[in-house]
């Protein structure tokens, strides 16, 4: 009986095939084709509940601490959290720190993974976790970020209560984490992990010779499937691996990363997975269509064409000739590169080593889909808007957003300019929301392409990339 109901089952099914699979073999290819679409909205499935619901590293403070941070925030902030629920002050602490909901589960941040214990575990979306039109996105660039900030203020929570301190918080005593809000210094921080490990992933102690401490504009996961390297220099080619580095905490051994390697093919392809998001505000067709012609002739080289058959270049841009921060691309040293070249993470099992650019030169001009929504600009952040990016004479010297709302016209943050930082303010979350372009790393100047185009060719410009 039961050999019978099968049979019913499955011949309605292939009667359904027969006249695509007998009539082509292109049939079977889309069938084929299907089936591996599936498999790898699974993984990425899979890779994102990873990232969120699975705790990678060492974890970084409890509820309990999270919610008493209101406690050591300054006097006037402090006094209204005392009088507010608790999840007023919630969200007020998501707001100061630049964390945001879970899309599928608004009681928990993107950026931190919390445990059925109240442990919070920082992911990849502290950096990678944004909002676009303030509506939180995986992916985006976190603009916002106030990572320094928070660390200092669990810290001093931590001490009040009694609760022992975490590497995370004595770290960031001599590494900073960021000293602008929505930047972070992951690199220096992957440096310092690399060099407490051999090429087999051995935990070793081999301090580097030297630290340039720099921020970083975190770049926008959704144009991860262009590219073939990662890192503004390009240097390392991509890999399920590469994504790996920063869990080198001592606690996680070399077992661990050969137990976890599997996860992480699953996390590559939900990366992968994303794509950029349209633009919502209204579009000048016209003025668009005009833009696209001067973006093709003056622009594409480097960065590609877009549409339905869209073309990467993968240009690597010589320092001398972009003319943008060399801190970035110095602060790697070359032993630095060829000892992440005989790594691990270098080699993929059934690939053998991967292609690693020890002496780059320069920096690669990045995919620019989703150009309008990954504000601010430059590797290092420090251009607010694409206007002040298309108009390099009018960049603003120091600058600080002033709210949250999209800014429509210059496309980009919500921004004002001041002459000076006021260092006289007490809330050192607000000095650091000031972005200082005098500072070491954070120079605004170059990428002045812009500067052959007329007036009109640039609004035109602006006006096509919010069509990317």
């Amino acid at each position: 009986m039961a050999r019978n109901s099968f049979s019913l089952r499955i011949v309605p099914l292939a009667l359904a095939l027969l006249p695509c699979c007998f009539g082509s073999a292109e049939c079977l290819e889309e069938i084929a084709g299907q089936n591996s679409a599936t498999a790898e909205a699974e993984r990425a499935s899979r890779g994102y509940s990873l990232l969120v619901d699975t705790p990678l590293l060492k974890s970084d403070f409890t509820q309990e601490v999270f919610d008493n941070l209101w406690q050591v925030w300054p006097k006037a902030l402090s006094e209204h959290a005392r009088s507010a629920s608790p999840d007023v002050r919630r969200k007020m602490a998501f707001s100061r720190y630049g964390l945001t909901p879970r899309a599928d589960n608004p009681e928990k941040p993107l950026q931190y993974v919390v445990d059925a214990s109240g442990n919070w575990t920082m992911n990849c979306f502290a950096c990678h976790g944004g909002t676009v039109y303030g509506k939180p996105v995986a992916g985006a660039p976190n603009n916002r970020l106030a990572l320094q900030t928070l660390t200092e203020e669990v810290r001093r929570t931590k001490l009040q209560l009694g609760k022992p301190l975490s590497r995370m918080d004595l770290g960031s005593l001599v590494i900073p984490l960021g000293t602008t809000n929505g930047t972070t210094n992951a690199v220096v921080f992957g440096m310092g992990l690399m060099s407490q490990r051999d090429e087999n992933l051995n935990v070793v102690f081999s301090p580097p010779k030297r630290f340039i401490h720099h921020d970083m504009d975190a770049p926008a996961w959704w144009t991860f499937h262009k590219r073939p390297n990662l890192y503004i220099d390009g240097f390392a080619q991509k890999g399920h691996r590469g994504l790996m580095q920063f869990l080198m905490i001592p606690e996680n051994d070399r077992n661990f990363f050969i137990e976890h390697e599997e996860d992480f093919r699953d996390v590559s392809a939900y990366i992968s997975s994303l794509r950029a998001p349209e633009y919502r505000g209204a579009i000048n067709d016209s003025l668009a269509s005009s833009g696209q012609v001067v973006f093709e002739t003056n622009c594409s080289k480097c960065h590609g064409t877009y549409g339905e058959t869209p073309v990467y270049p993968n240009v690597r841009v010589d320092l001398s000739d972009i003319g943008t921060d060399p801190v970035r691309l110095h602060a790697l040293e070359i032993e630095g590169r060829r000892k992440y070249s005989r790594s691990w993470f270098a080699h993929a099992n059934e690939e053998g080593e991967q292609e690693t650019v020890v002496d780059p030169k320069g920096y690669v001009a990045p995919p620019l889909d989703g150009i309008w929504a990954s504000a601010p600009y430059l590797h290092n952040g420090s251009i607010p808007t694409l206007w002040h990016l298309l108009n390099p004479d009018k960049r603003p010297v120091i600058w600080k957003p002033v709210s949250e709302d999209f800014d429509e016209q210059l496309v980009g943050l919500s921004v004002k300019e001041i002459r000076e930082i006021p260092f006289s303010e007490p809330d050192a979350a607000i000095r650091r929301s000031y972005f200082n372009t005098r500072k070491l790393g954070k120079s605004n100047t170059g990428h002045d392409y812009p500067t052959v185009l007329t007036d009109t060719q640039r609004k035109a410009l602006l006006e096509y990339l919010k069509t990317l």
